[in-house]
C-alpha cells in the first residue's frame, strides 16, 4: 500500500489529507478532510490533476496582455498547452473574456483585462 499526505486546496481550511492507495494505484481511503469536497480533491489530484493555466501573450502593439483558461487542463498538458500560448499574439479590441485560443486541452484561453 502507498500512503500520500496532501493539503486540500477546495476551501479555506486547508486540511492535510492522507490517501492511502492500493498497488494497481486504486484509493482504497481519504482521511483527514472536515468537509465532504477534500474527498473528490484528493481523488483527482492523485488520479487526474487539473490546473488552470494563468500567463500572459504579446499583442500586436507590444505590450502584454494577461489571459486563463476558462477551465483547467490536464497538468500534464501545461507545457504544450505553453508552446502554443506563445504563438498567440493578441490584436487590438481585445475585451475581457474574448476568447484567444480556442480549444487548448479542452479549454478556451481567454483574456482577463481590455486591450486598449
Amino acid at each position: 500500500m502507498k500512503t500520500t499526505e496532501l493539503t486540500c486546496i477546495v476551501c479555506p481550511m486547508g486540511c492535510t489529507l492522507t490517501v492511502t492507495q492500493n498497488e494497481e494505484g486504486e484509493i482504497l481511503s481519504v482521511e483527514g478532510n472536515t468537509c465532504p469536497r477534500g474527498v473528490p480533491y484528493a481523488k483527482n489530484e492523485l488520479l487526474h490533476p487539473v490546473r488552470t493555466l494563468t500567463t500572459t501573450v504579446k499583442t500586436a502593439n507590444g505590450k502584454l496582455l494577461p489571459v486563463k483558461t476558462d477551465r483547467p487542463i490536464p497538468k500534464e498538458s501545461l507545457f504544450a498547452a505553453m508552446e502554443k500560448v506563445n504563438g498567440v499574439i493578441a490584436p487590438e479590441g481585445v475585451k475581457i473574456g474574448d476568447v484567444l485560443l480556442a480549444d487548448l486541452f479542452g479549454a478556451n484561453l481567454v483574456a482577463t483585462a481590455d486591450l486598449r
